[in-house]
């Protein structure tokens, strides 16, 4: 019974995210029903003791992250730099490798740090004018997209300033950068095989007589090439949050030491406020590193983003306001869970599995699915088995810095499920549906999982980190 309440729980989170539901609003409401039907006496103290304490941690942590990784997609699309990149893009790969354009241009933003859910909105016009001329099916932009924006630069190259490669750095004292091999391999490994099934279903389409389609929502308008940035220019803010990105991760722990402790300035006697920079430096490199990129947005492109810096800066704001407490929500939802007796049949289970990689990849994987997010499954997994798996990895000598790839990219694998809020966000945006066009998202999701397979498989072998 105890297990059925928890798989009651999950089963009702995901099905609420499903029909479009709030996630802030049944968050907690899954997680205190299943505290209700196991011991009702405790419904109040762990709302305020245990979920909301987990939730506004997660925040404390992580939402300036969100904020300045949206204020800074924002101000590329606002400056025009977006366009100038998917415009030399083009160029330079040519229009009649739309696909791998659409691919490129996406990573290019990800990979830079412009958030998931902005890159859909700036790239999917290009994406509609490239497929349109080259007469490749509308409804295969969703699966081209999530290739490029939902899988390598999310969470396996190194160095990704996107939350789902920075959050295991709190948990097992790493930085963004952990197993750069490993997570290349992963990478190139997604890349090749996500643009060979993509070709293989536009062949399959072409053979068919199938062209761009007709009578399709939310067209957009076609592209007029006007004056654009140089795509040089265009690009420099994007290198700089990857070059400032690694060089405070190498420059904060030198500079504050193992901890870094301060007193409050306030009447009466205050115990040290103490940090422990591992846990704290790779967060704190990539917000300097976006804040550099702000600064050189603003000073390359000062006026046509002022002109529309109030409204667009309230809309990244907000935009980053609801992805973390959505994100909080669910972790939030998770540490009530995995303190139900019936999550330790879920717990037990998952250890049984015996390789530690194995199982860590499993259990992230797992919770992602079911949440519907790559971040708040990855959360949920490490905050509830963080230590089991340290603890297995050092037993059987396997570097921190390979937990921390297998679990981002772990969490990138079925997160994309139906009711994951960036697929529902792209097919929203492209003007598809889910029958006409997550196929080909499901597909890359496989691929995207299988690829964690074949990372563990090569660390494995070779022993490559």
């Amino acid at each position: 019974m105890a297990f059925l309440i928890v798989l009651a729980a999950l089963c009702f989170l995901m099905f609420a995210a499903y029909r479009g539901y709030s996630v802030i609003l049944f968050a907690p409401i899954a997680a205190l029903g299943a505290v209700l039907l196991t011991e009702p006496s405790l419904v109040a103290p762990i709302f305020t003791g245990l979920f909301m304490d987990r939730m506004v941690g997660f925040l404390k942590l992580y939402f300036p992250v969100f904020m300045l990784g949206a204020l800074f997609g924002k101000l590329i699309e606002l400056s025009g730099f977006s366009k100038a990149i998917v415009a030399a893009t083009i160029g330079l790969v040519g229009r009649s490798r739309a696909m791998l354009s659409i691919v490129l241009v996406c990573a290019l933003l990800t990979y830079g740090g412009v958030s998931l859910f902005v890159v859909v909105f700036a790239v999917y016009p290009f994406a509609a004018e490239l497929f349109r001329a080259s007469d490749i099916p509308k409804r295969l932009i969703p699966g081209t997209i999530a290739l490029g924006a939902f899988t390598f630069t999310m969470d396996s190259l190194p160095g990704t300033p996107q939350i789902q490669n920075i959050i295991p750095t709190a948990f097992f004292g790493t930085n963004t950068w952990a197993a750069p091999w490993l997570g290349t391999i992963g990478a190139v490994f997604i890349l090749v095989v996500g643009l060979s099934y993509l070709e293989w279903r536009r062949r399959k389409a072409a053979a068919a007589g199938e062209g761009y389609g007709s009578n399709l929502v939310n067209e957009p308008a076609p592209f007029e090439h006007g004056k654009l940035a140089n795509p040089l220019l265009a690009l420099l803010p994007l290198v700089l949050v990857g070059v400032v990105n690694k060089l405070l991760t190498e420059l904060i722990p030198r500079l504050y030491g193992a901890t870094s402790a301060f007193v409050p300035a306030v009447i009466g006697d205050q115990k040290p406020v103490v940090q422990e920079t591992a846990k704290i430096a790779a967060i704190w490199a990539v917000e300097g590193a976006l804040l550099v990129g702000i600064l050189c947005v603003l000073f390359s492109a000062w006026k046509p983003v002022t002109q529309r810096f109030a409204e667009g800066s309230k809309a990244a704001v907000g935009g980053a306001l609801l992805a973390s407490m959505n994100t909080a929500s669910e972790y939030g939802f998770g540490a009530v869970i995995a303190a139900l007796p019936g999550f330790r049949l879920v717990a037990d289970g998952l250890r049984a599995i015996p390789h530690p990689l194995v199982n860590e990849a499993v259990s992230v994987t797992a919770l992602a699915g079911i949440t519907g997010s790559a971040s708040g499954g990855m959360s949920i997994a490490l905050a509830a088995m963080a230590d089991t798996f340290i603890h297995n990895a050092q037993a059987a000598g396997i570097p921190m810095d390979v937990l921390h790839r297998v679990a981002a990219m772990a969490s990138g694998g079925m997160d994309t499920l139906p009711h994951n809020g960036a697929v529902i966000t792209l097919l929203a945006v492209t003007g598809l549906t889910h029958r006409q066009s997550y196929k080909d998202i499901f597909a890359i999701t496989m691929i995207k999982t299988l690829a964690v397979g074949v990372v563990i498989a090569v660390y494995a072998m070779t022993g490559v980190v």
